[in-house]
């Protein structure tokens, strides 16, 4: 059974500066740079119309993974993942290589009255017997660490790159 992804990354800048930050590949390339960890990549991206789509590559060293991971998965993880925007909504995937595991779901942009925020919901599936759930729960929490220094970091970018 898979463990579900929740999170709402608060921006202090309106649904449209975000948008617009989505859309520059230069943001990209400093979000990895920034926060994707080592050995991090922008594989591809490309923006048409309201369409942007983003393949990048992440990393969390295996020092900084608990032992129920790396038992089932020596070495550092490498997380591709890709992100699909229409409009203000997107869908993502991610997969661990050599690992049976994955990472699907949506994120929906939305003004509110301070700024904006991303909602995301998605689910957490790691198909590996007795210890699935628990490798789960530990991608959860990364995720999550990830999912807010993304939002930091986007809430800087926007602020340095106003023009």
């Amino acid at each position: 059974m898979a463990t579900p992804l929740a999170y709402t990354a608060r921006y202090t800048h309106p649904a449209a500066a975000v948008r617009a930050a989505i859309a520059d590949e230069q943001y990209w390339k400093d979000r990895i740079a920034e926060v994707g960890g080592d050995n991090a990549r922008l594989n591809s991206f490309s923006a048409t119309g309201d369409q942007v789509r983003v393949d990048m590559v992440q990393a969390i060293a295996a020092d900084l993974l608990p032992p129920a991971i790396t038992a089932v998965r020596p070495g550092d993880l490498i997380i591709p993942r890709v992100e699909s925007w229409t409009g203000e909504s997107a869908t993502f995937e991610a997969t661990v290589e050599g690992a049976p595991a994955q990472v699907r779901g949506t994120i929906t942009l939305a003004d509110t009255a301070t700024g904006a925020t991303a909602t995301v919901a998605g689910d957490i599936e790691v198909k590996v017997p007795l210890f699935g759930g628990k490798i789960e729960k530990a991608i959860q929490e990364h995720l999550t660490e990830l999912l807010r220094s993304e939002e930091e970091f986007t809430n800087t970018w926007i602020s340095s790159h106003k023009g």
